[in-house]
């Protein structure tokens, strides 16, 4: 069953086509990863999707509702919640108020936000972090904390934009066992834009490749990486050195 389908988006910025008729559906609980070189869309498409720009043309559906065009905040009530590659969180408060905010947002009791505040915040791993103040926090506990006020807002589908970017090869290994205990344990289903060739490999049932704003392919991960389209326009000629 698909719990996020997109007919059709197009968008154009000053007669220049950023996305150009991108049609796909994500199945419930499962994990797509969204890959192609800077300026295919990626990005603008996570924008038409979780409504912080409307289409010129196209549709999106959440779990059967048509969402198109609505205000990100209402689509994040329906359900489907995203994350920035720039982080944005109240850098004067602590991490254990950012939450907490995130946790009153989704319609939770003041009596026990800061409760399930902390829960969220044990999930994602950042207990040690819990009372300190954000500004000044690593890259990594950064990301973690902006997954943590994604899902204090309870989403059904995360749209993760670039997660890992920034964090060192052995601060991702926990952050892709995180969004895999999120699939397993919590339900979430996952919409990743990823250039780590070897965290798509790893976390995705299906990959969708974009270039020059429309989908250049769809399909199995192994599959979509042994496109020769997908090798010209993305891996280059060695797809195993993307891995790196």
């Amino acid at each position: 069953m698909s719990i996020l389908r997109v007919e059709g988006l197009t968008k154009h910025f000053r007669g220049v086509t950023a996305v150009d008729d991108v049609s796909f559906e994500v199945e419930q609980g499962s994990i797509l990863g969204v890959i192609g070189p800077n300026g295919a869309g990626k990005t603008t498409v996570f924008n038409l999707i979780a409504g912080a720009i409307a289409p010129d043309a196209g549709r999106t559906f959440l779990d059967g509702a048509e969402v198109t065009g609505r205000p990100p905040h209402v689509i994040a009530r329906a359900g489907m919640v995203r994350t920035f590659q720039l982080m944005r969180p109240f850098y004067s408060m602590s991490v254990l108020d950012n939450v907490t905010i995130a946790v009153l947002a989704s319609g939770a009791s003041s009596r026990t936000a800061r409760d399930q505040a902390a829960e969220i915040i044990d999930t994602v791993g950042l207990g040690t972090w819990r009372d300190a103040p954000t500004e000044g926090l690593p890259t990594a506990a950064l990301k973690r904390l902006e997954l943590a006020r994604a899902l204090a807002l309870r989403p059904k589908v995360l749209l993760l934009d670039e997660v890992l970017a920034g964090l060192v090869p052995t601060e991702r290994a926990p952050v892709l066992d995180l969004l895999e205990r999120l699939r397993r344990d919590e339900g979430v289903t996952l919409v990743f834009v990823e250039h780590i060739m070897a965290a798509v490999m790893r976390l995705s049932d299906s990959v969708l490749v974009l270039n020059l704003g429309r989908v250049l392919t769809s399909g199995p991960p192994d599959e979509v990486t042994k496109d020769p389209r997908v090798i010209e326009a993305y891996l280059g000629e060695e797809p195993t050195r993307a891995d790196s």
